[in-house]
């Protein structure tokens, strides 16, 4: 005779040898005797029908062939939370004493060796030391007797239930609820019913500061039923859960200091004036969302936006952002200073990523930090220097002039370059002698003729080159060994420019391009070993 199922059954999660599943049906499939139970598989390859056997339909999948029948007896329905600590960290009763080694206990991956104590008590002061417990992949699915975690595990602050079987939010609570000082908990790829109504605000999550619902099937308006009860969160995780439409916390979430929303795909970009008034807001992570534009239209050009005011970091990678208009716009965010903005379309108008980073350093003013990489003081300097004489003429094109009464730029140069009446302020504006003969942006990686010298050999006479200015300092100096035939010792480079007689600045980073040091055709490389 079969097993029969346990009660509640319904909407369960099972394990079924390595495979996750929800129960959908519990009860007969005639012609056949005895119970089934009808479950839809996370991966749907391996279910054989939607539901519908013989022509009846016993439940719904959302995949063609998501579903079919197995006898109770092959599923595993779960342990409790402390059947999976002991286990995972070596302490259940049946472990204690394993042959060989009577007098050891099993604690993580340590054997700790104990003289003469009860083993018993050794197993619950070893229970109750722990802080932070990890039972991923251990088959969790209910929380077990009332207050018996309480009773053993008394000092848990950090909890990862992440990929196990549970499949509502009242199983959560209720472990947690028995942690009296919980923290940071993660119960990501768990397939969570969550309630659908405002939940009475208990204390339960009252020290929570990191969750991590990653993989869960939340939605956007649940988790603002479920906020009211985390007073105290700080670090919110919510990748993977088809978050489409967000909606503006109503006293809630103000606590919050990072936000991931990656792996959702957002309506557009407008979702974000939503949750622009958390007011703690630091961190937003914005990885493959979908979103095509960032704008923030309660501020003008050089104006500061009174949205996301805390906003330090963000991270945009591998979005759908085509227009430098929204990399102008992220100069409005006041407190902005790393961003991450990797695979966007706009990074595809300009082929050399050295060019492109000073583009972004120019057009965001308080950036410190750029896709990891920081920006040092020198670096925003050549950058913004590049950009004002880059843009020099299209600026005088457009109504720019170096007579303050007379300098009128147009609301489109404005637009396409919202910093460059600042630029103008911070180093003046570019002087005609700068703009003379200067290409445009694409054609911006072009052959400089330099003047090379050896001031220490007088007798080698020097040699002019075509080096295009991209080419890094490291390469550069590659170059000059062979073009000179100097024994392998350590070179140092610098350049005088043709503009500014005797004065000389180093190039001291390999990795920099020519261009990065602002050297110009007809400027003399000095050459030192």
């Amino acid at each position: 005779m079969a097993a029969s199922p346990p009660s509640g059954a319904l909407g369960r999660r099972v394990l079924c040898g390595t495979e996750y599943a929800t129960v959908r049906y519990v009860g007969c499939v005639p012609p056949t005797a005895g119970i089934w139970l009808g479950v839809e598989w996370d991966n749907p390859q391996r279910g054989k029908h939607d539901g519908t056997y013989e022509g009846t339909q016993y439940f719904k999948c959302t995949h063609p062939k998501g579903g079919s029948f197995i006898r109770p007896n092959k599923a595993n329905f779960g342990v409790d939370f402390l059947t999976a600590v002991k286990d995972r960290y070596g302490l259940n009763d049946e472990q204690d004493v394993q042959h060989g080694t009577e007098n050891t206990l099993v604690f993580g991956k340590k054997t700790v060796e104990f003289v003469g104590m009860d083993s018993v008590a050794e197993q619950q002061s070893r229970l109750n030391q722990l802080v932070d417990i990890s039972v991923r992949e251990c088959a969790v699915s209910h929380a077990g007797e009332t207050e018996e975690i309480s009773r053993t595990c008394a000092n848990i602050r950090h909890i990862n239930l992440s990929k196990n079987l549970v499949s509502s939010w009242e199983t959560v609570t209720a472990i947690a609820s028995q942690v009296q000082n919980l923290e940071t908990l993660n119960i990501s790829e768990n397939k969570i019913k969550f309630p659908s109504t405002s939940t009475s605000v208990s204390g339960v999550f009252s020290k929570l500061r990191i969750l991590a619902l990653n993989q869960t099937e939340v939605t956007w308006t649940e988790v603002l039923l479920c906020a009211p009860g985390w007073p105290a969160l700080e670090e919110l995780y919510l990748t993977s859960n088809n978050i489409a439409v967000l909606e503006r916390p109503d006293n809630v979430l103000q606590t919050l200091k990072l936000l991931d929303l990656s792996d959702n795909q957002l309506l557009d970009g407008n979702q974000l004036h939503l949750i622009a008034h958390l007011p703690r807001l630091e961190q937003l992570i914005l990885r493959n969302t979908g979103i095509s534009s960032i704008h923030f239209p309660d501020a003008g050009f050089g104006c500061k936006t009174k949205m996301f005011p805390a906003l330090k970091r963000l991270t945009i990678n591998d979005n759908k952002i085509s227009q430098w208009s929204s990399i102008n716009e992220l100069d409005k965010l006041p407190s902005l200073r790393s961003l991450q903005c990797h695979n966007n379309p706009f990074m595809d108008t300009e082929k050399n990523p050295e060019t492109l980073r000073q583009l972004i350093i120019a057009k965001i003013s308080q950036l410190e930090v750029l896709n990891k990489s920081e920006i040092l003081p020198a670096e925003r300097k050549g950058a913004e220097l590049d950009y004002r004489k880059i843009f020099g003429n299209d600026w005088l094109a457009a109504g720019g002039n170096w007579n303050p009464e007379k300098n009128k730029p147009s609301e489109e140069f404005l637009a396409a370059h919202p910093r460059y009446p600042s630029l103008c302020l911070k180093y003046g504006a570019p002087e005609e002698g700068e703009l003379k003969g200067q290409q445009p942006l694409t054609l911006k990686n072009q052959l400089l003729t330099l003047t090379i010298k050896c001031p220490e050999k007088p007798e080698q006479k020097p040699v002019e080159k075509k080096l295009p200015e991209s080419m890094t300092v490291q390469r550069v100096k590659g170059l000059l060994y062979r073009l000179l035939k100097i024994p392998g010792s350590e070179l140092k480079l610098s350049y005088e420019s043709s503009k500014l007689e005797g004065k000389e600045v180093e190039l001291d980073n390999d990795l920099k391009p020519l261009q990065f040091y602002s050297i110009e055709n007809g400027d003399c490389v000095l050459v030192r070993w």
